[in-house]
């Protein structure tokens, strides 16, 4: 599948880095650092903008190393790209450790997914199929 993209900033464009990625490493576009304190958050850019096809999203993820080894992970996860949405794609990062955390111009800070969806089409009834599940939910199937 062919995306159209815009790219303002002096870093390579988004690539799947093996064969088998699911997702895209974004970068940092930045003409100043941000420093991030302990449970800041900031909106960081990347000077990306695209036009997917009507029924696919881009999804926004934090990526797995920032995440275990400093603490950064993104708000409003997995953040979607609509297909009609045409501004830069900006990422919600957040400092959960308890340490400050520099973010710099090129830093690699979230990886994007494009992905097929579907509408829905609601039929309104007034019961559902029973399943052996039922309702429940958070954790009902034990800890072990």
């Amino acid at each position: 599948m062919k995306v159209r993209i815009v790219n303002i900033s002096p870093h390579p464009l988004p690539a799947y880095e093996t064969e088998a990625s699911a997702g895209m490493d974004l970068r940092a576009n930045l003409t100043t650092e941000i420093c991030l304190k302990p449970l800041e958050r900031a909106l960081v850019p990347t000077g990306l903008f695209i036009e997917l096809p009507v029924g696919y999203e881009a999804q926004v993820r934090p990526r797995s190393g920032l995440a275990f080894k400093k603490g950064i992970t993104i708000l409003n996860t997995p953040g979607t790209i609509d297909a009609d949405y045409r501004g830069e794609i900006k990422v919600i990062l957040v400092n959960l450790s308890n340490e400050e955390f520099i973010v710099r111009n090129g830093e690699r800070i979230a990886q994007m997914i494009i992905s097929a969806h579907e509408k829905a089409n609601w039929e309104q009834v007034d019961l559902l199929v029973e399943t052996d599940r039922g309702a429940g939910g958070f954790g009902h199937t034990g800890t072990l």
